[in-house]
């Protein structure tokens, strides 16, 4: 307990005089004028932070008016505000701009690690404040000592050069600051970061829920998220809905949950926790929805950086997503993976019996056209391929720890109030969807299957605007008394109700996929095109932009992962033509979540499979029919080359069924079973889905 105590001092006394260093940074002129403002503005934000620390050890968040805890809130915020960016130098067009390519690039990314210091100052983590304002004091060090010696660093150039004199550190010298920061800190990073994966030990946002007065939303500002309109209407909403309400929502996706693992065949009474990720606003339902988890013997895990608070800009997210090619390169790599080992050894226990996540989305966010920025940073090639190696090996060391074929998950979605005025009347259309008879639908989805179980492949084609014209080759059974090869979903792991799903046959699967528009992980794709051959993604591209080489690219990055092909991992009916009709009734089509529209029509996931490491736990329909159709050719290798099997995403694609011309069932003998025609199910026994549309 001594050394506990004399290392906190230790540390206390290292932040102090780092805070006291910084103070004095405004008040110094070290004889660089065009980087003195940048400077002076990242002490400004640091001091903030301080003082946020200090308001936080005096009980402000009980204490303070809503309006003194807005007020706060906001200022942590401003500078990255859409309507104060521009200017910003967390905006890398503007900080290249103020200070050419290399120094710009390399302050806009000190910045945006500075700015993760409003989380740490919330949860508490005074090692990682003392670290970061450490490593904001070496940079500014390195610049003042190369303006005193003209003899060393580089010759000064970019705006203002002729009105000032001094040097410049080498760029090499910061971006090694940056490398060894990053590289240093990597085992308590990790650590912190797996055991709040995986563990119940940390309470800050479990205390957030369970101890606060939700009807004061007050207690948004205790995350340290940024609080928008979003999060203050959703919570005034959730506080206007009756008990019963309330305890649909949760017992709907807590239910959802333990169904998953009866589904499965999974034990879930050999789980001790469940991970929980909502939008902050939802705590009315994450409360019960924590009780409801306690009586299946699960403890909640909470990580704060899971959490989505207000859209601060998300851009300033686009612009900053592949900062680590400042300093990625396999050295750090391989000391990531350590350290992360590390980590998983030390929660070995915890891992085991960690249950899976429990996610509630949202949507209706306002639409997101990102700009694609020369200056941000981008990954080289190399720089790509070890970032995807680096994917691949730690999902194959967590799942040594997090073991697949034990666990499982469940996800659902809310609408928020940025969808507009329809939002209260999507929220209660949105809970009906949630809680559809699925019986009606097993019966249904099973129908559906049958016919498919039939078939050797299928055709689907668009219509209109659309120009899919795809085979989708299927597995052959063996045995179809007890086989199968759709699995028949209704609402556990996936909520709401209403699709059928296989993994396809690679071979033989040929043709192009398109949609006029979607929106896909919050981006969206105009005309998104993918030309399949023998089920490998050939050739790619959209309408967003001007430039057909910007268009390629966005797809590259952002669907396909920057590999340079994927597999088609998913091939799916969705049968839930009463989220079609809703979305259409209130306009709200290009706000759903995937995890609706891919409901919505027939849709097709690039990347893994639905059954990604787990193909070899078997897997049952309602009827008792296994589902074979597990695995395909590329994640066949799974135990000869991992690296090659998987690929560590699943984007699911959907064909609305308004562009939906056909999708038929085509036999060994070149017979066709009819499924959807002009948009319309046709399959005798599937007509009470076609009742949405005329309702």
């Amino acid at each position: 307990m001594e050394e506990i105590t004399d290392s906190r001092e230790i540390l206390e006394e290292r932040y102090g005089l780092a805070v006291e260093r910084i103070r004095a940074i405004p008040q110094e002129d070290y004889g660089r004028k065009e980087f003195k403002d940048y400077f002076d503005k990242m002490a400004s934000f640091l001091l903030l932070v301080d003082d946020t620390k200090n308001f936080l050890e005096k009980d402000g968040l009980k204490n303070a008016s809503l309006e003194e805890l807005q007020k706060r809130n906001f200022e942590l915020y401003a500078d990255v505000l859409p309507e104060h960016y521009e200017e910003s130098y967390a905006n890398p067009a503007y900080a290249v701009r103020m200070f050419g390519e290399e120094y710009g690039r390399l302050l806009c990314g000190l910045y945006f690690m500075l700015r993760q210091l409003i989380s740490a100052v919330y949860e508490g983590r005074m090692e990682d404040l003392t670290a970061e304002m450490e490593l904001f004091l070496e940079i500014y060090t390195a610049f003042v000592y190369a303006a005193a010696d003209h003899s060393k660093g580089a010759e000064v150039s970019g705006p203002g050069a002729e009105q000032t004199g001094g040097s410049l550190p080498d760029a090499d010298e910061i971006r090694d600051i940056l490398y060894w920061h990053v590289s240093d800190n990597a085992d308590r990073e990790e650590e912190r970061m797996i055991r709040n994966m995986v563990s119940a030990e940390n309470r800050f946002c479990v205390d957030i829920v369970m101890n606060s007065d939700l009807n004061d939303v007050r207690y948004l500002y205790g995350y340290g998220k940024y609080v928008s309109e979003n999060e203050l209407e959703t919570t005034r909403y959730l506080a206007s809905l009756p008990e019963e309400t309330i305890a649909t929502m949760a017992d709907t996706y807590t239910e959802g949950y333990r169904m998953g693992f009866e589904a499965a065949g999974k034990d879930l009474s050999k789980k001790k926790t469940a991970g929980l990720i909502y939008h902050i606003g939802f705590e009315r339902m994450i409360r019960r929805a924590i009780e409801n988890f306690a009586k299946l013997g699960l403890k909640p895990v909470i990580r704060l950086e899971t959490l989505a608070g207000g859209t601060i800009n998300r851009q300033y997210g686009y612009d900053h997503k592949d900062d680590s090619g400042l300093f990625l390169d396999r050295r750090y790599v391989n000391r990531s993976l350590e350290a992360s080992h590390a980590g998983f050894e030390k929660y070995r226990e915890e891992a085991r019996l960690f249950a899976g996540p429990a996610v509630v989305e949202t949507f209706g966010e306002a639409d997101f056209e990102p700009v694609n920025k020369p200056e941000a940073v981008k990954l080289d090639e190399e720089q790509n391929k070890v970032w995807v190696e680096y994917r691949n090996k730690y999902r194959d060391m967590m799942k040594n720890y997090i073991i697949e074929e034990e666990r499982s998950f469940t996800i659902i979605a809310f609408p928020v109030p940025e969808v507009g005025p329809v939002f209260r009347e999507l929220f209660d259309e949105t809970i009906r969807l949630n809680t559809l008879d699925y019986m009606l639908y097993r019966k249904v989805q099973q129908t559906i299957i049958d016919a498919l179980d039939m078939a050797d492949y299928c055709e689907v084609k668009g219509c209109g605007d659309n120009r899919t014209d795809l085979k989708v080759n299927l597995w052959k059974l063996k045995n179809p008394e007890k086989e199968t090869i759709f699995e028949n979903c209704v609402a556990d792991v996936n909520i709401p109700v209403g699709e059928v799903f296989t993994s396809p046959v690679l071979e033989g699967t040929n043709g192009i996929l398109h949609v006029t528009r979607v929106f896909l992980n919050g981006l969206e794709y105009r005309d998104l095109s993918l030309t399949f051959e023998d089920g490998m993604i050939r050739d790619y591209t959209c309408k967003n932009f001007n430039d057909e080489a910007e268009n390629k690219n966005f797809v590259k990055e952002n669907v396909l992962f920057r590999r340079e092909t994927l597999p088609l991992g998913e091939f799916a009916i969705g049968t839930n033509t009463t989220a079609y009709v809703m979305a259409r009734r209130l306009g709200v089509e290009s706000k759903l979540p995937i995890l609706i529209a891919e409901k919505t029509g027939p849709h097709f996931a690039v990347g893994d499979t639905c059954y990604v490491r787990a193909e070899d736990v078997k897997v049952y329909n309602p009827d008792g029919k296994e589902i074979v159709a597990r695995e395909n050719s590329k994640s066949a290798r799974r135990k000869e080359n991992p690296a090659e099997a998987y690929f560590n995403c699943h984007t699911d694609i959907t064909i609305p069924y308004d562009e939906l011309g056909e999708l038929t069932a085509v036999r060994k003998d070149g017979s066709r079973i009819p499924i959807i025609k002009n948009g319309r199910f046709v399959l005798p026994g599937t007509e009470v889905l076609n009742e949405a549309f005329e309702g």
